[in-house]
């Protein structure tokens, strides 16, 4: 045994003392370890020619470059992830997932990644983009009950169906190529119908009145879109941990789309200080489960449920994803509440009770009184399958609060009947916000950016605009500030308006309408549903003077929340209007069903009989008439004999082959005749 075990000993050539630092520390460590021992060990460099020597140190060197490189870019890259629980006025509530990926920049093209997914930095590399963004909505943000003036109203309400942007480092006249391109790779890369967006008639070119930009940034919307589980999963598939563990573990399907709102987006920014950062939301409006959630009647009858992860998730949080830099989870209190529950920033007081104690607290810096809340956090890292994680809030007393308003409700619908005209109306309604922002004066005025894209069939005259301010007919002048228009083509480029008005304080109510014409679209540019309407994407109304970001205090310098970060970023109070719907006159789609079955028909006789003149063999016709005369014709004589009836014989003057070739005969005359009058009437 003793001679067998020896020579496998004296093949061993990395020495018994450096075994144990191959076996210990980090992954670079373990790597740089096996690199250097397997191609720097004294026996193999020995053993091996001058030339082949240098060869190998020269690959070792490149090795060790490469996992130094590998080792430095998994440090850089991070993954955080958050969620941000919120209970709403109307009974419901509010979850927002926020994830963030980064990347440092990087001048190789094929870099490889760690956390980040690769794909979208390809796309990056691909398509030249500084900045982009895609949005997958059902359902339509409340303004009225679920707030306007919050970063979660101005940067995550979104419009329904899907909506993109983009802004690109190109020169101008190779950036609607690129935007093409974009839509056919974000559309086969999410499952959706994003590459319908690739015509010149679904996209446009704002100047100002979306986002302010330099000519680079393209635009486009497709209302129609429905969002499901197949556009989820690809969005799922970008994390590090998918759905499987983390935060996103609690992204349960049914639960998910059975909410009253849903959206789900990804915004890329991308530079070369910075690298690349992605930032992918979901935002859902849940309903609780009122069966297993206890339930407390207010003043007006209705039910204040008590909630938790559980009821709207079904399932608990049971940790964070292992590649994750930071995981919390967030519990928003608005000050309505914290104010009337006497004891400030407390978990527990006289109106409700938290089902688990937080880590701590941050208050939100505001000087002005409006919207300011609380926030209750919990780090994830702290719990586990044995310990999982179940936020939840239970009242204790009936309680009916507000969320605080945009500056002005918007809204938009059509007026008009019939399918050859129109007019398209939009309305705004103060909600006061001035008065407890800026005071009770109304000599002030109040800004408002209007952009909205038109397609071509709907042939909008733009010098037909008229506004009413409290039911008085004012000039445009005095109220319209800077306008930009961009006329439809057709079929080639929607109609945009980009519209800066001024409105008094003072104002309670503003209509603005449009007159348009119904255009006529060709039977192949109908949809299968042509009689269900035509949608006009969604209105955008932003309010520049007024700024929905949010501070917390913060005592711990070393936390960082990119949730909160956006939060502090500069947001303008923005609203999305509804979709219109408009019908516009469908022609029979019946008609060409109809036309093809006649000519068919007439076709199938001509060639039918035709053919059948020309393909019959009269001989053998007239014996097989002929067998069966025969045999037929003995039945009937003996029947008639048996009942002693007379039989006539049959005459004599006719011949059946003459009567065969005149019928034949008229035939073919009549074929004839029929080919020379259809021939005859296709030439003229």
């Amino acid at each position: 045994m003793a001679d067998a075990v020896m020579p496998t000993r004296r093949l061993v050539v990395t020495p018994c003392d450096r075994v144990p630092d191959l076996w210990s520390g980090t992954p670079q460590q373990l790597n740089h370890a096996a690199a250097q021992n397997a191609l720097t060990s004294p026996a193999l460099m020995a053993a091996a020619p001058p030339a082949l020597r240098r060869l190998l140190l020269l690959f070792s060197l490149l090795l060790l470059a490469s996992v130094a490189a590998a080792a430095e870019g998994e440090e850089e890259e991070e993954f955080t992830e958050e969620l941000l629980l919120r209970p709403l006025p109307d009974r419901k509530a509010l979850a927002h997932f926020h994830f963030r990926s980064s990347t440092p920049p990087s001048a190789a093209a094929g870099r490889h990644h760690h956390v980040f997914p690769k794909a979208i930095a390809q796309l990056v590399q691909q398509f030249h983009i500084s900045e982009l963004e895609l949005s997958f909505t059902q359902g339509r943000w409340n303004y009225e009950q679920w707030g306007g003036y919050d970063p979660m109203s101005t940067n995550y309400a979104k419009p329904p169906g899907v909506e993109l942007w983009a802004a690109f480092d190109l020169p101008l006249d190779e950036i609607d190529a690129t935007w093409k391109n974009l839509t056919h790779t974000l559309s086969g890369l999410f499952c959706a119908s994003i590459n319908f967006l690739e015509s010149f008639t679904a996209f446009s070119a704002p100047r100002w009145g979306f986002k302010l930009n330099e000519g680079n940034l393209r635009y486009g919307a497709l209302p129609r879109e429905a969002v499901c589980t197949e556009n989820l999963t690809p969005w799922l598939k970008l994390l590090p941990c998918r759905d499987k563990a983390g935060i996103a573990s609690l992204l349960y399907r049914p639960s998910i789309y059975k909410g009253y709102y849903h959206s789900q987006k990804l915004k890329l920014t991308s530079s070369q200080s910075f690298g690349i950062i992605i930032d992918q939301t979901l935002t859902v409006v849940l309903q609780p489960d009122t069966f297993r959630g206890q339930q407390l009647h207010s003043t007006d009858g209705q039910l204040q449920p008590s909630w938790s992860m559980k009821d709207l998730f079904n399932r608990k949080l049971s940790g964070k994803c292992r590649v994750s830099k930071s995981s919390r989870v967030f519990l928003e209190i608005e000050k309505d509440i914290v104010d009337k529950s006497g004891t400030e920033a407390s978990w527990t007081n006289e109106l409700f009770v938290l089902s688990t104690a937080p880590d701590r607290v941050l208050k939100e810096l505001n000087n002005m009184d409006a919207q300011s809340s609380s926030l209750y956090e919990y780090d994830v890292s702290n719990y586990n399958n044995d310990k999982p994680l179940d936020v939840g809030i239970t009242w204790k007393l009936p309680l009916i609060w507000s969320c605080t308003p945009a500056p002005y409700h918007a809204n938009r619908f059509l007026m008009g009947s019939g399918n050859e005209r129109g007019s398209i109306a939009l309305s705004f309604r103060s909600t006061n916000l001035h008065k407890q922002l800026f005071g009770s004066s109304n000599d002030c005025s109040i800004k408002a950016v209007v952009f909205q894209v038109v397609p071509w069939y709907v042939k909008v005259y733009y010098h037909s605009l008229q506004i009413f301010i409290d039911g008085n007919s004012k000039a445009i002048s005095e109220v319209v500030d800077k306008i930009h228009v961009t006329p439809s083509e057709d079929k080639h480029l929607p109609g945009t308006l980009e519209m800066l008005l001024r409105l008094p304080c003072s104002m309670e109510s503003a209509t603005l309408s449009l007159d348009f014409d119904k255009g006529f679209l060709h039977i192949d540019e109908y949809p299968p549903d042509a009689n269900q309407g035509f949608d006009i994407p969604s209105a955008l109304v932003t309010f520049p003077e007024f700024n929905s970001n949010r501070s917390y205090l913060e005592t711990d310098t070393l936390f960082v929340s990119p949730l909160l970060q956006t939060f502090k970023e500069d947001g303008v109070v923005k609203s999305y209007t509804e979709v219109l719907l408009v019908p516009l006159t469908t022609p029979d789609f019946s008609m060409p069903y109809n036309v093809i079955t006649f000519t068919c028909t007439v076709l199938a006789l001509y060639f039918g009989s035709l053919l059948n003149a020309l393909r019959r063999r009269i001989g053998e016709e007239e014996r097989e008439l002929k067998k069966p005369a025969a045999k037929c014709g003995l039945i009937p004589l003996l029947i008639a004999k048996l009942r002693g009836k007379k039989v006539d014989p049959p005459p004599q003057g006719s011949s059946p082959t003459s009567l065969l070739s005149t019928k034949l005969l008229l035939k073919v005359v009549f074929v004839a005749v029929v080919a020379v009058s259809f021939h005859y009437l296709s030439n003229s």
